[in-house]
């Protein structure tokens, strides 16, 4: 690590960070690994291992991949409400469970109003300041959600003036599924999001809609928020599968992400049993399901149920799958499924990691999911009219012809139009920008911090 003060000091703030599993696990370990391989100092605030293996399932193989260089601070993060050893529960909790969990929300928002993290802003800026005693922070890049990962960029900016990027991977003030605002204007956190918004050095957002939302709400700052789409890993990505498919073999149709209940799952299903009923070259294919059923480490049981349904129409959920196999589960693929949630500010981020197959893409989920965007030039892409059942078949079927007869010049063309979603590509203008409002030009490893 280079000698302190010859860089800048950046701490960037992410609940989940490895060994989490959570989606956004990839954009945290690809950011702060950036920023490191940038020239920067790097310290990671995260929750601690257990909060992993305990309650949400971990990954323990994305470890090895964040870079030596980085300084990891896990701060302790209590989660009463998923604690199931009853032996810690007090008598109010096991006797009057109601009445237990209306004072635990009240609790909850003490700090920051933040439903099951807003505890964690005590602990997190405590860290904070520790960090910041030990070796001064020229920078704060915090990573939601939760929205409780910002009191470090306030806590920093108020007591210390150091400037902070809000890295929103979701979104706060509005539900990015049915696009309602879902805190009202002069509630406490609107009013906490207007404070830290105005604030912010930049504001990163992964995709067009969000952004163009929070413009139109917060014009002012307009011109401070930025598009980092979540891109791809090109060390994790799929091969992309060139050559055209000349076995009849059954066709594998796989899914790899978490499956939450917003995700029309049921919907697939029935419209893959339909299309495996009437299309020959589906009649044996079979639909695999990795991942997570649900957010929390034990599989949902009413998704297990909904696939043990279609077990005899080839659907099949494997399991989690670590991300150092995910090349290689992609390349037993012929197509992939693209199974989202509504809403025209979703865009997952798997879809980006999927076009680097170069394989035909079924899109199920609303035409209007912002996922579509992304995937209109692509060449191989086949996206439903609506969830019903006989679109999702037809879509399966347009799929499977091309699965066989695609030629290479139509997977090149695939190849080709995902690089432009390579993460690296999505993250180098914003960290070279953060590092020359920071007068830091990483070749001389030289620097005079420029406070706003």
């Amino acid at each position: 690590m280079p000698p302190a003060g010859s860089t800048p000091h950046v701490v960037y703030v992410a609940w989940g960070f490895p060994p989490c599993r959570g989606g956004g696990v990839y954009r945290a370990l690809a950011t702060a690994n950036r920023f490191a391989e940038s020239g920067f100092r790097v310290t990671v605030l995260t929750a601690t291992r257990e909060t992993f293996t305990r309650y949400t399932g971990a990954d323990t193989s994305l470890e090895a991949l964040v870079n030596p260089r980085i300084r990891v601070v896990r701060v302790p993060f209590d989660w009463p409400a998923l604690d199931a050893d009853i032996r810690q529960w007090s008598l109010a909790r096991a006797f009057a469970p109601r009445l237990w969990r209306k004072a635990r929300a009240k609790l909850d928002v003490r700090d920051f109003p933040e439903i099951g993290y807003g505890p964690w802003k005590r602990p997190l800026t405590e860290a904070a300041q520790q960090v910041h005693d030990a070796d001064p922070v020229d920078l704060v890049v915090a990573s939601a959600n939760p929205n409780v990962d910002f009191a470090v960029a306030e806590y920093l900016n108020d007591h210390h003036d150091v400037p902070y990027v809000m890295d929103y991977r979701d979104a706060w003030t509005l539900d990015v599924f049915d696009g309602h605002q879902v805190h009202p204007d002069g509630s406490r956190v609107a009013l906490l999001e207007n404070k830290l918004l105005g604030g912010a050095r930049e504001v990163w957002f992964v995709n067009e809609p969000i952004r163009a939302w929070h413009q139109r709400r917060y014009p002012a700052i307009a011109s401070r928020m930025h598009v980092v789409a979540n891109g791809y890993d090109p060390d994790f990505a799929p091969a992309p599968q060139l050559a055209t498919r000349e076995s009849r073999q059954p066709l594998r149709f796989g899914y790899i992400g978490t499956v939450s209940n917003k995700v029309p799952l049921g919907e697939f299903a029935a419209g893959w049993s339909l299309a495996r009923a009437r299309d020959p070259d589906l009649a044996d294919a079979t639909a695999e399901i990795w991942g997570y059923l649900g957010f929390y480490s034990t599989p949902s049981p009413g998704l297990v149920r909904l696939i043990e349904a279609h077990t005899d129409d080839g659907l099949a959920y494997v399991g989690p799958l670590p991300k150092q196999r995910v090349r290689e589960v992609y390349d037993t693929f012929d197509a992939l499924l693209l199974i989202l949630a509504a809403g025209i500010y979703v865009t997952s981020g798997k879809v980006f990691e999927y076009t680097a197959s170069a394989l035909p893409i079924v899109s199920v989920h609303d035409p209007l999911n912002a996922a579509s965007d992304v995937l209109r030039d692509y060449p191989l892409w086949f996206p439903v009219s609506d969830l019903e059942p006989e679109s999702v078949a037809r879509a399966l079927e347009a799929a499977t012809e091309a699965a066989r007869s695609a030629s290479p010049a139509v997977r090149e063309r695939c190849r080709a139009f995902s690089q432009q979603y390579s993460r690296d590509l999505q993250l180098a203008p914003r960290v070279s920008a953060l590092a020359a409002s920071l007068d830091f030009d990483p070749e001389s490893m030289t620097t005079r911090v420029v406070r706003r």
